[in-house]
């Protein structure tokens, strides 16, 4: 049976179509993906992430902990810092990506739903064989979190979070965490759509409350609407972010995907003598952008050719709301990678002219 989120009346209410996603009942859609999209890129949408994983750590040991099991360097990181990092495995494939914290008295990490059970069960294989003196606790289900994202987000939540915040100064990839109407909650000023806006992690059983503060003005022409998972994936594909299980898997490494800037060669770390091969002899195949002639969408493992040779594969497709156009991440071989180049995505058997872009394919006003 799928679990439910603390948020789940709340989508029913709202006239959420549900569904089963990496085992919890998630919305979908509302009003429909184009509907919600757009009220994104317009003005703001609240998104449902309490699947996600939500583990805390504390103890003399998390910092060389956590420089073993992620590529990223957060020795230096600071107090109220948040940053994008990878998991990985001795080949160098990735696990998960995930978002590391650094708060007063902890380390947060949150991680992919798909991936929560796996990467619990490996940090704590990875502790015992490190020998390293830590708590990680799982604060997923006793916990909820939304993202809410979009252009006028941070002036609607500067008026509904408390003033010591200072929510219009945080800069993006930091945190905060406060109180408001004894509500304990985390604040980060990041998210998942190439839109500005916020992401809050709140006790579970004060869900409920906090929901009717930011959603309850669920009409035409509010600032703030909630949007499904529908909409999530068209506004990340269109922010050339990607998606584990599409653009990263454990057979995927991160600097083949366009991620050597998360990726601390310096450092060492599970997976880094790999890594630092591919870094010398440069990946076999990168993840590109493509932009397709006419309105057909490539999905996921649209072959990619180019004079009649499969030359890579479409991660992830959609038809851009926001562009109009066609749109899809691909891995090509590295010689055939160069902005402009014209390739061809094999649909169903119809060729169909594709030519490389650079990523995103959309960016923010700023």
């Amino acid at each position: 049976m799928s679990k439910r989120t603390p948020f789940y009346d709340f989508h029913v209410s709202a006239g959420a179509k549900m569904v089963d996603f990496a085992g919890w009942e998630m919305p979908i859609l509302y009003r429909g993906i184009v509907d919600e999209h757009e009220q994104t890129r317009k003005s703001g949408s609240l998104f449902d992430v309490s699947h996600m994983g939500r583990l805390i750590f504390t103890g003399k040991d998390v910092v060389p902990f956590l420089n073993k099991v992620l590529t990223r360097n957060v020795s230096e990181q600071r107090i109220g810092q948040s940053r994008y990092s990878l998991v990985c495995n001795e080949s160098g494939g990735v696990l998960d990506d995930v978002i590391i914290s650094r708060d007063a008295k902890n380390w947060i990490l949150v991680c992919n739903a798909g991936n929560r059970e796996r990467i619990v069960t490996y940090f704590t294989e990875q502790r015992k064989a490190l020998g390293l003196d830590f708590d990680m606790v799982d604060n997923t289900e006793s916990t909820g979190m939304v993202a809410i994202q979009g252009p006028k987000v941070i002036e609607r939540m500067a008026g509904i979070l408390p003033d010591e915040l200072n929510l219009r100064d945080m800069k993006r990839y930091s945190m905060q965490s406060s109180s408001f109407m004894l509500i304990k909650f985390t604040v980060f000023r990041s998210g998942y759509t190439g839109e500005d806006g916020v992401e809050l992690i709140i006790p579970a059983k004060m869900a409920s409350m906090a929901i009717k503060l930011v959603g309850r003005a669920d009409h035409d022409g509010a600032t703030i609407r909630p949007a499904g998972l529908g909409a999530r994936d068209t506004l990340r594909l269109e922010a050339g972010m990607p998606l584990y299980g599409h653009e990263l898997s454990e057979t995927i490494d991160p600097i083949s995907a366009g991620l050597s800037w998360a990726v601390d060669l310096n450092k060492e770390f599970i997976g880094v003598e790999r890594l630092r091969e591919v870094a010398a002899a440069g990946p076999k195949r990168k993840l590109v952008g493509l932009e397709l002639e006419g309105k057909r969408i490539a999905r996921q493992g649209t072959p990619i050719t180019n004079d009649g040779k499969t030359v890579g594969e479409v991660t992830s497709g959609t038809l851009s709301p926001t562009l109009g156009k066609s749109i899809a991440m691909a891995f090509v071989d590295a010689n055939l990678s160069a902005e402009g180049t014209q390739l061809v995505a094999d649909l169903k058997g119809t060729p169909n002219a594709a030519k490389v872009v650079k990523l995103p394919f959309y960016k923010r006003q700023s």
